[in-house]
């Protein structure tokens, strides 16, 4: 038996109670410790893929590692930064939060869906325009909830503005260049 003496305030101050080592659950071999995939349909930027996950891939780790669009970033991972920001049937989401099987049946949406190199979005030149990309790595989960925002019940002053883009995080300081860009789509 192990005695385990706990630090700090509160109950258990000063105590030491008894721990009873866990014993470690044996290592399963064979197929049966393979996880199970799932066969499911997503329908990215207009276009239908078959894919073959463990239904614990979330919707960024499909986006990235098996469809390859690297546009959409993961930052925190637990949905606290907004990098990996998505539109899922025209609303945003923390793709790093929802399971790639989650998707099925809806129309995702990343940032190389908005526009194209010869044909930016609004939001996307407004960005350049403003230099709001700065290091570049928030930049495509704030244009893809400044685009939603557009869409959302939100007032047009600065802080509503702040307000409807406080889940972006960007850790250069760039907010009052995309507040700027988001203002110039805004009000036209």
């Amino acid at each position: 038996m192990l005695t385990v003496a706990a630090a700090g305030t509160g109950a258990l101050a000063g105590g030491s109670f008894p721990m009873t080592p866990a014993a470690a659950a044996p290592a399963k071999e064979g197929p049966e410790s393979m996880p199970t995939l799932m066969d499911l349909s997503l329908s990215v930027n207009g276009k239908k893929h078959r894919l073959s996950l463990d239904p614990r891939t979330t919707l960024l780790d499909a986006l990235r590692e098996y469809l390859h669009l690297t546009g959409t970033k993961k930052g925190c991972d637990h949905g606290q930064c907004g990098a990996c920001t998505v539109h899922v049937d025209g609303r945003r989401v923390n793709s790093c939060l929802k399971l790639a099987v989650m998707a099925e049946g809806a129309e995702v949406t990343t940032i190389e869906g908005l526009g194209d190199p010869d044909r930016l979005h609004p939001m996307q030149q407004a960005f350049v325009e403003h230099d709001g990309y700065q290091c570049g790595y928030c930049t495509s989960g704030q244009i893809m909830s400044a685009v939603a925002m557009m869409k959302e019940p939100w007032g047009s002053d600065d802080a509503d503005i702040r307000e409807a883009m406080s889940g972006n995080i960007c850790r250069c300081g760039a907010y009052q260049n995309i507040l700027a860009a988001i203002r110039q789509v805004r009000h036209g």
